[in-house]
């Protein structure tokens, strides 16, 4: 079995992102327990917050899969690393479901991801994403999403428009609305967004010492590291968070 070197500089920017989502869900926690008021579904400050942390997710994945690919990682622990994506996407389901009743998670980032993942895996290792062909194919999809939902509203027959919408098809990304959920992160743009992640890779192919070198600061060091735990670390960082707030209005 092939080893698979990691990258240091691909672990802290996946680091960055998490700590940003840190950021983000306390927020959102101060929200959702009254201590502040703030619109997280229609404000621009915090709507562009959540696409930002999202793209550099996928982002880190798309880049973190070809990287994988080039180096000779099998199948067998591809999948294995899927199973526990999967696995703690169920986990987030049924979490969701006790915390927000109908707003439960049917298919958010991770959801998201562990479908993106075999799709992005398996053009890759058919050889099918080099040159120009993950920025233009993520390029249309990425536009293909409001084309698509625009044309399910104004054309689409009100029984086809429904099934789109269910939660059956709404992880397709062609609805005619954002569906009323906490988290959704639909193929249609985002798998866009993990295709432009293989093409970045490739651009980053030039720059072998940039991507491998050493990380000589040692909080450079300490997000790699971080990095490193990204599952671990998004499965814990809200049972955390949210406990701390309970602790304080308990102690209130």
């Amino acid at each position: 079995m092939a080893a698979v070197l990691r990258h240091d500089r691909i672990d802290a920017l996946r680091a960055l992102a998490m700590l940003w989502m840190t950021a983000y869900h306390f927020s959102f926690d101060l929200d959702h327990f009254g201590y502040i008021r703030q619109d997280f579904y229609q404000s621009p400050v915090w709507t562009w917050q959540r696409t930002g942390i999202v793209s550099l997710f996928l982002l880190c994945a798309g880049i973190g899969q070809t990287l994988a690919v080039r180096q000779g990682q099998g199948w067998p622990r591809f999948w294995r690393r899927w199973a526990q994506v999967a696995g703690c996407a169920l986990l987030v389901s049924a979490g969701s479901w006790l915390m927000f009743g109908h707003r439960w998670i049917s298919f958010g980032v991770l959801h998201g991801m562990a479908v993106m993942l075999i799709v992005v895996r398996w053009l890759l290792a058919r050889g099918w994403l080099r040159g120009a062909v993950p920025w233009v194919a993520g390029a249309a999809l990425a536009l293909a999403a409001p084309w698509l939902g625009q044309a399910l509203r104004e054309l689409a027959p009100a029984a086809v428009r429904a099934a789109f919408d269910s939660r059956w098809l709404n992880w397709l990304g062609v609805v005619s609305g954002k569906p009323p959920t906490e988290d959704y992160v639909p193929l249609l743009p985002w798998l866009g967004v993990m295709l432009w992640g293989v093409g970045l890779a490739q651009a980053l192919s030039a720059f072998p010492r940039w991507r491998q070198g050493p990380m000589p600061d040692p909080v450079d060091r300490a997000l790699a590291t971080l990095g490193r735990w990204s599952l671990s670390y998004y499965m814990l960082h809200q049972p955390a968070l949210i406990g701390l707030l309970l602790a304080f209005g308990a102690l209130k």
